[in-house]
């Protein structure tokens, strides 16, 4: 029987909202060269995959944080799938910016987040972990409790795995890094002579270089 990964992994593949070019890396925001590209906006597009994920985001959230009494979702990738999250599951939902607003209210959240709320954080995509965690900030300053973090997806960096840990935060994840190379290389989106150059891309992301 495939793993959540696996079936994931594939569903991400298909639709493109995850690339994989070894040869030809991409540029993140960072600077940082690439041989993967995550995109997860692209489920929204697609509705089967997007309730696909909206109803494993919500099972996680009733087996994992039973007490939760609101969802957040980091902006702007979070966003519409949080909501769609806390809709299922009849929650509050509130979002949380990278920047507070520069005008009106100067909002860093955006919502009704009441102080002592127990809350789940809806993420798409971890990388390093450092936006992840200034939106778990952000709702402790608030006053409220952070249960823990779901993401769509994870790139696995040692970095990430040590701020989270650091911080105290809970992180769960519905694909990773490992279960998109096994399905690209099952379905020959790439071959064996490319894993090792993925592999090691992760190890040293912000130096890495193709050769």
């Amino acid at each position: 029987m495939k793993t959540l990964e696996q079936i994931l992994a594939k569903k991400l593949l298909k639709i493109h909202a995850v690339k994989l070019q070894p040869a030809n890396p991409f540029i993140w925001a960072s600077g940082w060269k690439s041989p993967i590209y995550c995109d997860n906006r692209k489920t929204l597009s697609y509705p089967s995959i997007r309730n696909f994920i909206k109803l494993q985001l919500a099972r996680t959230i009733v087996e994992r944080y039973e007490n939760a009494t609101a969802v957040a979702g980091v902006a702007t990738g979070a966003i519409a799938q949080g909501a769609l999250v806390a809709e299922e599951l009849n929650l509050p939902f509130v979002y949380v910016r990278s920047e507070p607003k520069d005008h009106g209210l100067e909002n860093l959240i955006e919502g009704d987040l009441k102080p002592g709320s127990k809350v789940v954080v809806i993420e798409d995509l971890i990388s390093t972990g450092s936006s992840s965690l200034k939106a778990v900030e952000a709702i402790r300053n608030a006053g409220c409790d952070v249960a823990g973090m779901i993401a769509i997806f994870t790139y696995g960096f040692p970095v990430a795995t040590e701020r989270f840990k650091e911080a105290k935060v809970k992180l769960t994840t519905l694909c990773d890094y490992d279960s998109i190379l096994d399905e690209a290389l099952k379905t020959d989106y790439i071959d064996e002579s490319e894993i090792k150059t993925l592999q090691e891309w992760r190890k040293n992301p912000d130096k890495w270089s193709p050769k």
